[in-house]
């Protein structure tokens, strides 16, 4: 799949996508598997975590690069095959991130309605009266 530079770019592409696909998603598998009150610690870990294996694949990809080369002429060029394996690497980095955000908790959704969130109990029609006057309904609790 690399014998045209148009199959370079078209799994380049699809590897960009991914990557954008997945940078957009973890914040919301993020969110969802912590308690309210952790988001913004968790979201700042997945950040850092982002960011240091960010730095540290683009090391690996350089040094796998710079370490299979080809010789054209008095140039040295990375080889056919240092992509390949970079490309292999990132598979199983990805294969190995989907595993772990398959493992990921989920937060099961509040039963009730939304003033049981507010209030932690449910409201039933005993707690709302309607305001004939203004035409809404309001909440009546003792």
């Amino acid at each position: 799949m690399m014998s045209a530079p148009w199959q370079l770019v078209l799994v380049s592409s699809i590897i960009g996508a991914g990557v954008g696909l997945a940078y957009g998603a973890m914040p919301s598998l993020v969110m969802g598997a912590v308690p309210v009150s952790e988001t913004a610690a968790a979201n700042s870990l997945n950040t850092l975590m982002r960011s240091i294996g960010t730095s540290v694949s683009s090391a690996v990809a350089g040094v796998t690069l710079a370490r299979m080369t080809t010789t054209f002429g008095s140039v040295a060029l990375p080889s056919e095959n240092a992509f390949r394996v970079v490309m292999a690497i990132g598979s199983g980095a990805a294969l190995v991130a989907y595993g772990l955000a398959a493992c990921l908790p989920r937060r099961s959704p509040l039963a009730g309605t939304p003033s049981t969130a507010v209030t932690g109990e449910p409201s039933t029609p005993a707690d709302t009266a309607t305001d004939a006057s203004a035409g809404t309904a309001a909440e009546t609790r003792p």
